[in-house]
């Protein structure tokens, strides 16, 4: 059995007045559906320990108010139009390498929970859990550790960990913009929207797009979306 800093709800559950901290902890969510949203902000702002400085609704917001707000904490989702949260992730770990991130996911599926670990969340919670399990989760990571749902078995973790370190995804071979333009002509964007949301000339976009073909050799825009939605760019409903 393999040693890895993933802690389960079930493994830690009895110790979770151990990460308690009277330091004021600053948090942003990002979440497109307006009364999940909600409900994340009541329970965090239920914890006098806690403030929510920041809410996006997708994940070019998300990385906005990130690169403003510092923050301690990010909550993301996966499934946000735009950009979704893997891109976000991944950009958020450079501009804000100190922000702790806890995706809270519909998906209890071991590819979305690889993907994530992958981009740099420090923790997985399914949307499922309850609300003690949420604070528990929120509690853990901002002291430093590892969380992800107990629904998760200890062999699924254990395969991540022995085979990250080998996994290395093509994508990394990409620039930021090239995986931000990837995703949103996967979408279905057209250069123009894509342009538009990126703050871009669609000159520039069409350059970029001609850039990811190339490096990746794809060969049309349906190989682009099969390309996205197999490294997990794309995360469906």
């Amino acid at each position: 059995m393999i040693t890895h800093p993933v802690i389960g709800y079930s493994f830690f559950r009895e110790e979770w007045w151990m990460v308690m901290s009277d330091k004021k902890s600053r948090v942003v969510i990002a979440e497109d559906h307006n009364l999940f949203r909600d409900g994340l902000r009541l329970m965090l702002t239920s914890k006098l320990s806690l403030e929510v400085v920041g809410e996006a609704g997708d994940g070019l917001e998300a990385i906005q108010l990130v690169r403003r707000e510092q923050p301690d904490l990010l909550l993301i989702d996966l499934s946000m139009p735009n950009l979704g949260g893997l891109e976000a992730i991944r950009e958020i770990r450079k501009i804000a390498p100190e922000t702790k991130i806890l995706v809270v996911s519909m998906h209890a599926s071991e590819k979305y929970l690889r993907a994530a670990l992958q981009a740099g969340a420090k923790g997985y919670l399914l949307k499922m859990a309850d609300q003690q399990e949420f604070h528990l989760a929120v509690e853990v990571i901002l002291a430093g550790k590892s969380y992800i749902s107990s629904e998760f078995t200890s062999s699924v973790l254990d395969r991540y960990f022995l085979n990250s370190e080998e996994q290395e995804s093509s994508l990394d071979i990409l620039t930021q913009r090239e995986r931000e333009v990837l995703k949103l002509v996967a979408e279905g964007n057209t250069n123009r929207e894509v342009a538009s949301l990126l703050c871009i000339s669609p000159k520039t976009v069409d350059n970029h797009r001609s850039n990811v073909m190339r490096k990746l050799d794809l060969h049309n825009i349906l190989d682009l979306s099969n390309y996205a939605r197999r490294h997990g760019l794309l995360v469906e409903e």
